[in-house]
């Protein structure tokens, strides 16, 4: 696992994949499975891994969170990047802190709170879980205002945050007025686009921002690695046709429900057995699981882009 310190250079040069947790059927963290993943994914050329909301960080048990931190560190390759997540509660993050200092991750990403919280307590929080861990985190802004832009300028400019996760889905993603107040605040190069392939194109080209995170990148890593490269290169219309290769599984993601049907994606692509959703997801259908399966094969039938 690379644990040298991330820049912004890092954050462009690769897509961060954000993948599912693999268990097994008594709903244990799988090792071997989990390292299938990791391994399609490096192959493909990413070398950043974000397990969050679609690894279920949200409902880990705390008693298995440091074999969790310790199978993703050795599953690694030298070079990738893994960055764990911490909450959403505070209780659990500052524990999770305690944890956390036994091992070498770079970062981690604080997963957020919307319930039984507020914008000054949450920058609060922040700041005592960055403190207590002593490193830069991961601020995931996912909800519109969930903080107000002059606070998240106050945690960067302290040294708090090491980048920032923007996931606030709208409808028309080119009209979106509290990325434009975070971006009068906070560097764009610090900014990852953070609701996968659809929106990246828009946030990289129109907004400025450093790089874009991706759950189906896990199902076809070299295939999303080429759409960045894409942007970089300002071939946009290459990166929109990769883009819309992606669209029939993200909108499967959209109607039914994210984290589940990557979940069920990664398991029909035959890259490795995901095992059982945790609760409080519930399962998928068969109708649904089929939907999938031909969204998947579709998608991995395509020819190959560089």
């Amino acid at each position: 696992m690379w644990t040298s310190a991330i820049t912004p250079d890092l954050l462009s040069a690769s897509v961060i994949a954000v993948p599912p947790l693999a268990r097994d059927s008594n709903r244990k963290i799988s090792s071997v499975e989990n390292t299938k993943i990791i391994r399609k994914i490096e192959e493909g050329g990413v070398s950043t891994l974000l397990y969050g909301g679609n690894a279920v960080f949200y409902h880990m048990r705390l008693s298995e969170y440091a074999d969790a931190l310790s199978m993703l560190a050795q599953a690694a390759a030298p070079k990738t990047w893994i960055v764990p997540s911490v909450g959403p509660t505070y209780g659990i993050m500052m524990d999770q802190a305690e944890i956390l200092k036994d091992f070498d991750f770079p970062t981690v990403m604080i997963l957020p709170q919307k319930e039984i919280a507020d914008e000054t307590g949450i920058a609060t929080g922040v700041r005592h879980f960055a403190e207590s861990y002593g490193k830069p985190i991961v601020l995931y802004l996912k909800h519109d205002r969930w903080l107000a832009p002059s606070l998240v300028e106050s945690l960067v400019r302290d040294g708090l945050v090491s980048w920032i996760k923007y996931a606030v889905v709208r409808d028309n993603p080119s009209v979106d007025p509290y990325l434009n107040e975070i971006l009068n605040v906070v560097p764009a190069n610090i900014i990852v686009s953070g609701i996968g392939e659809q929106p990246a194109i828009i946030h990289l080209r129109d907004f400025g921002v450093g790089g874009f995170t991706s759950g189906c990148v896990c199902v076809a890593p070299s295939r999303s690695m080429a759409m960045l490269r894409a942007i970089h290169a300002k071939d946009f219309i290459k990166a929109e046709a990769i883009r819309v290769s992606f669209e029939p599984l993200e909108d499967l993601r959209n109607s039914i429900q994210p984290i589940r049907v990557l979940h069920e994606a990664v398991a029909s692509a035959g890259i490795a057995e995901t095992g059982p959703m945790q609760p409080l997801l519930g399962e998928l259908t068969d109708d649904n699981k089929q939907a999938i399966k031909q969204a998947v094969q579709t998608l991995l039938a395509l020819p190959t882009v560089h």
